[in-house]
């Protein structure tokens, strides 16, 4: 792994981890945009499999997007079009053509092709795994004000509790008291992994609201490049099936592959099988 730092247009700082040929040229450079709470220490797994599947030669990228990890914080104007302006930096950084975006990171992803339409910034191919992107309302934002209100008073557990019975609508932890719930997350909350992501709620709340408050809709997508490929996981919540087949739908020349045994997390538990359909589809 090789780290360095990248300033951005803002007097900010991004944290880059590189994983693979050190000196890959952009057409074999993959930048791994991660989704929301995650950290890029959290995706390194999938990093080196990543880099080992594409094979010698190719370099897989991934960096802390705002207020997380070693990158700095979301500054007062955060927005979409920050994490926009910084995808931009990080493939000037790197020199990457191909992206490959995660849940909220497919979202940016998503956004950052479709503002770079008709400029050398748009990638050679571009993937998003079980893109979290709010299509026509689908995604129910009436939770985040709990969530916010949770997080702003420190209450780990309710937060928690908001947030798993909003993304995981139908599961056995769904139907649990949010009272009872919010014990469980707190308790689940002092393992290492969730001190993690308890250090990042604060930054999660601003993510989750640029890309969920405004609703988007499958035709606007429709300027995406043909090279994009859309993917879904089999065991994921069915949103994100749902989400993929439509703009799949929508952007003329795509191609959808649904993961059998994917499930949300796949990409940060560098699930073999995943691995091995993405780094085919980029080698392709």
């Amino acid at each position: 792994m090789r780290e360095q730092v990248l300033p951005t247009h803002d007097g900010g700082r991004l944290a880059l981890y590189s994983y693979g040929t050190e000196d890959a040229s952009g057409e074999r450079r993959v930048l791994l945009i991660g989704g929301a709470f995650l950290t890029a220490l959290i995706y390194r797994p999938f990093s080196v499999a990543l880099a080992k599947g594409l094979g010698k030669g190719w370099a897989v990228d991934v960096y802390d997007r705002r207020g997380r990890g070693s990158s700095s914080g979301q500054p007062a104007d955060y927005c979409m079009a920050t994490e926009i302006a910084d995808v931009r930096t990080v493939l000037d950084g790197t020199g990457a053509r191909n992206i490959l975006g995660h849940s909220l990171g497919g979202s940016v992803a998503l956004n950052a092709v479709q503002e770079f339409t008709g400029t050398p910034y748009v990638p050679d191919k571009l993937v998003v795994y079980d893109a979290a992107v709010n299509i026509d309302g689908s995604i129910d934002t009436g939770w985040l004000d709990g969530f916010e209100e949770a997080v702003n008073s420190g209450k780990v557990g309710h937060a928690l509790a908001h947030m798993k019975k909003a993304t995981s609508p139908g599961s056995a932890m769904a139907k649990i008291p949010e009272p009872v719930l919010a014990a469980l997350m707190a308790l689940l909350s002092r393992t290492k992994v969730n001190r993690m992501f308890r250090e990042v709620m604060p930054s999660g709340v601003g993510e989750l609201r640029a890309a969920y408050n405004e609703a988007d809709h499958a035709r606007d997508f429709s300027v995406l490049p043909p090279n994009t490929h859309f993917m879904a996981g089999g065991k994921s919540p069915a949103y994100y099936k749902a989400t993929a087949e439509r703009l799949h739908a929508a952007v003329p020349g795509s191609t959808y592959e649904l993961s059998p045994k994917g499930f949300h997390g796949s990409i940060p538990a560098a699930v073999n099988e995943l691995v091995t359909d993405i780094s085919e589809y980029f080698k392709g």
